[in-house]
């Protein structure tokens, strides 16, 4: 549905059939393949229809009621509405929904609280953790004291005692509590203990799992954490963007570290989008979806560990689980490619304690929020268990694997997510 009608006679109304094309081959790659990557989702088109509009060509650089230029006041109308609806989605005093991405939102946090060289105390990335959690080559990393924490050799979960004893002798200014792969439940009161215990302040980074919070089938941060910190575009199921929450008594910190400190004008049509996607998650339906997804992750999980594969942490309680490659002598690049050319659409991982590289890793990472968008339920989960499994297990014989992108193709073709 066009929300708008073009009537200038100066602008052009013709459509760019290069653009239009390419467009059309997305629309049939996304309908045609199985998405498993647990940081994709598929926005509605409500949210895909709001992108679009006109608040595109509006600049509005500071906050409502206090523009650096004039003609903002539905712009202000439509941040306040988003605003309105994340703190009522996550029960929050405050929020900021300008931040471009995750990564922006994390950014803001720490030029907020943070001054350069102080010590934050993050996960690993091998481990879960994410780059702007003190990658080296991320700012991050390059302008903090970064200190990482393990998950357990045995469990491979976060143990919270050895963290707690890392924290005293580190003493950190921040403690991050977040991943993009671990699998399990992250205890924020636990986080908060410690953070407590050593004078730190607390940062939840819940971009994976907003939308398990939203659904209330993973405990929240918000107000247990100084800062939340997330995306809208993952289990949210939103336009691709980020958004801080935290007590009001931070609100002019954060502010000044989304702008002017990292960001200039704000994109006003995807917060008109994050507003949409706000609204949907709030409908009761939003909780039976995000129940839907850890049903179907385990679903899948399960049946790929009880076909012999080792489960990183022996499971999932989240959206998503990783697979440990190293028995099968592939690594988490052979795989995903392999899976690709068959039409299964999943991301090579690193894993606990890997011993390969980033750009070839031991591990993929499988996620279940993009196919219980399409609809795909437990007799859906049981068959791309096997197809997984199979391809896997003959992965080097291309003529034994290839009747699978059929199946898959039929699959995905029953499940449609956009028409053109």
């Amino acid at each position: 549905m066009q929300i708008y009608n073009l009537v200038s006679p100066i602008l052009s109304n013709k459509p760019d059939k290069e653009v239009e094309e390419i467009i059309g081959k997305e629309i049939d790659r996304q309908n045609h393949n199985i998405t498993l990557i647990a940081s994709e989702n598929y926005a509605s088109p409500a949210v895909l229809d709001v992108m679009g509009c006109v608040f595109t060509n509006k600049y509005a650089e500071g906050y409502p009621k206090h523009r650096y230029y004039e003609g903002c006041e539905y712009v202000d109308e439509i941040e306040i509405l988003a605003r309105r609806r994340l703190n009522e989605l996550f029960n929050s005093q405050y929020s900021n929904v300008q931040p471009h991405s995750g990564v922006q939102a994390n950014t803001a946090v720490f030029l907020g609280i943070l001054k350069p060289n102080d010590r934050i105390l993050s996960m690993n990335l091998k481990d879960g953790g994410h780059l702007s959690h003190g990658n080296a080559m991320n700012i991050s990393g390059r302008y903090y004291e970064i200190h990482f924490y393990n998950v357990d050799r045995e469990t491979e979960q976060i143990d919270y005692e050895v963290l707690k004893k890392m924290a005293k002798e580190i003493k950190p200014k921040l403690i991050i509590a977040g991943a993009s792969s671990y699998p399990r439940i992250i205890d924020f009161k636990k986080f908060r203990e410690i953070a407590d215990e050593t004078g730190a302040y607390l940062m939840a980074d819940i971009a994976h799992i907003a939308g398990l919070i939203a659904g209330e089938v993973h405990p929240t941060s918000v107000g247990i954490a100084d800062f939340t910190t997330g995306t809208t575009h993952k289990t949210l199921r939103g336009p691709r963007g980020g958004f801080i929450i935290a007590d009001t008594k931070y609100a002019q910190l954060l502010d000044a570290g989304i702008f002017p400190g990292t960001q200039g004008g704000p994109l006003v049509h995807i917060i008109a989008a994050k507003a949409v996607a706000f609204k949907e998650a709030l409908e009761p339906s939003f909780k039976t979806y995000a129940k839907k997804i850890i049903e179907n992750c385990k679903i899948l999980c399960d049946y790929l560990k009880n076909d012999g594969f080792r489960i990183v942490s022996g499971g999932t309680d989240n959206h998503l689980f990783l697979i440990d490659l190293t028995a099968l002598d592939m690594t988490g690049q052979d795989a995903s490619s392999t899976l690709a050319s068959l039409n299964i659409i999943l991301n090579k991982n690193v894993i606990p304690f890997d011993k390969l590289s980033p750009n070839l890793t031991s591990g993929i990472r499988i996620g279940t929020a993009g196919v219980t968008s399409r609809g795909m339920g437990k007799e859906e989960m049981l068959k791309i268990g096997e197809w997984i499994s199979f391809v896997l297990k003959n992965w080097q014989n291309r003529a034994k694997i290839a009747p699978i992108k059929e199946k898959v193709r039929k699959l995905a073709d029953s499940f449609p997510v956009y028409s053109y």
